[in-house]
């Protein structure tokens, strides 16, 4: 149980891709400017994270490792996580349209997306790099640190585009409007995030 809320702990808030790990950098500034589109996002990025971890996590360890081409991972990652996002982007396509408009360019960059790469890349390893004590990593503890990696990533980007929307009320000086103003609140946010950087897991 400890394990489980630590994992939690880390993916969410501790280790959050975006605020501390500094991961989807591009779709956190570029997607956020509607809830909506945000919350689509995040969901989007969570489910290739689950997905991706869950396919290369097993190749990796019972195919790579005997074959001993561990050396070679990062190219399957990518190409194993290119095929889901295109899978993914055409089941968004048929079922929300809206929401496939509304994504744009961003939802086929998320093969590209670091914190899609970086989950993967992150649980292939012990246990110390993510929770910071001496445990056995496995496919359970891989595909529940993807899916709260995804939680906090999305939790992220909602934040982010809730302040931006309200910030779309105040009228801004000329300097901050626009790009500034959201790198501002970007800063912000990432700083209230750093709290939970003394938790003790």
């Amino acid at each position: 149980m400890g394990t489980f809320i630590a994992i939690v702990l880390a993916a969410v808030l501790t280790n959050n891709f975006i605020t501390a790990k500094t991961y989807g950098i591009c779709p956190f500034l570029g997607v956020s400017k509607k809830t909506s589109s945000a919350a689509g996002m995040g969901i989007a990025v969570t489910l290739v994270m689950v997905l991706a971890t869950l396919v290369t996590y097993p190749i990796y360890t019972y195919v790579m490792i005997p074959l001993k081409i561990e050396f070679l991972e990062i190219i399957f990652f990518i190409f194993i996580i290119a095929s889901l996002v295109q899978m993914l982007e055409k089941i968004i396509q048929k079922v929300s349209p809206t929401l496939y408009g509304a994504m744009g360019i961003y939802l086929p960059l998320i093969t590209t997306n670091c914190a899609v790469l970086g989950v993967t890349e992150l649980v292939i390893g012990d246990m110390s790099k993510i929770i910071g004590e001496a445990a056995t990593m496995n496919i359970g503890w891989a595909v529940l640190y993807a899916l709260f990696a995804g939680v906090g990533f999305t939790l992220v980007m909602i934040i982010m585009s809730g302040m931006r929307e309200k910030l779309n009320y105040y009228k801004m000086p000329k300097a901050l409007s626009g790009f500034p103003i959201a790198m501002v609140t970007a800063c912000f946010i990432c700083m209230a995030f750093m709290v939970f950087s003394y938790i003790s897991l």
